[in-house]
């Protein structure tokens, strides 16, 4: 069978401590992305590394028809997201444990898919080889993230990506938020970062705000609002948006996958885990976008 997308990343155990309010959640790429895409239409595919004790925390991502390989670990990778103020792009991530990295022969068992998304939450968790090896056998879907996080003791620092020349003109979709895309190319400007990515050899820059998602392709750029109504779910916003978008392109065009990707998220933000409204929620979301 060929998957639409195989998403592969740690799934996490995490904590969210909102101004002091704390709140335990699952979390990682993999588990937010995975939903969205799939609820998005794609036939969807997750390999993740947790400790087997973990196992029953995930059990509904198999309930959503997605299915999982779920590979050996000594531990779970955990993490507490802390919020100081209502700004939602102003977080800090302290680590309490991390599970075991993803090898070469872990990433060559995947399974053929038209979409291959490295969803790691630190450059050490899957190995940077891998973007060569899957792009030859499918679009490669990448989430700065992957490349620019790293962990030192229990703080989650970010650095640039020395090698992104190297390795983005290998990569299809390229997601960032504008913090990130501020560190990889030093520039303010999303439009003008979108552009620098570009050259460098991404083909469709996805990056995300508190306020919207800006898509670039080389040509034009495309935007879409979000409008969530409260933001207990802003965990995962990246994710959720990141695939909606790509699960979309199958068979839409990119102005009407960005729409859909900022309604899925913009649902998403408003409640707890991962996206499971429905395709009806999202088009009367979609009615209601500003622009």
């Amino acid at each position: 069978m060929k998957y639409d997308i195989v998403s592969i990343g740690h799934i996490t155990n995490d904590m969210r401590d909102m101004m002091g309010e704390r709140t335990p959640f699952v979390g990682g790429a993999a588990w937010f992305s995975s939903f969205a895409a799939a609820r998005s239409g794609a036939k969807v595919f997750v390999i993740t590394k947790m400790a087997e004790k973990d196992r029953e925390s995930i059990a509904s991502i198999e309930r959503e028809g997605i299915e999982l390989r779920l590979l050996p670990s000594k531990k779970t990778t955990s993490m507490e997201n802390i919020f100081l103020s209502t700004d939602m792009d102003n977080r800090r991530l302290k680590l309490a444990s991390v599970a075991d990295f993803f090898t070469l022969e872990d990433i060559a068992a995947a399974p053929d898919a038209e979409v291959y998304h490295i969803a790691a939450l630190s450059r050490d968790e899957i190995p940077v080889e891998a973007i060569r090896m899957l792009a030859a056998r499918g679009k490669v879907a990448f989430d700065l993230q992957a490349a620019l996080r790293y962990y030192s003791g229990e703080s989650v620092v970010y650095t640039d990506w020395e090698a992104k020349k190297t390795w983005l003109p290998f990569i299809h979709y390229v997601k960032a938020d504008s913090h990130e895309t501020k560190i990889v190319t030093g520039l303010d400007s999303r439009e003008e970062a979108a552009k620098l990515l570009c050259a460098w050899g991404g083909k469709e820059i996805i990056i995300t705000r508190q306020d919207e998602v800006l898509v670039f392709d080389g040509k034009k750029f495309y935007r879409a609002p979000f409008d969530p109504r409260r933001l207990d779910g802003r965990s995962g916003r990246g994710d959720t948006c990141f695939l909606a978008y790509i699960a979309r392109r199958k068979t839409f065009d990119i102005d009407a996958a960005v729409h859909w990707a900022a309604a899925v998220t913009s649902i998403k933000m408003e409640n707890y885990g991962p996206f499971t409204g429905t395709a009806d929620e999202v088009e009367a979301r979609m009615k209601g976008q500003k622009y």
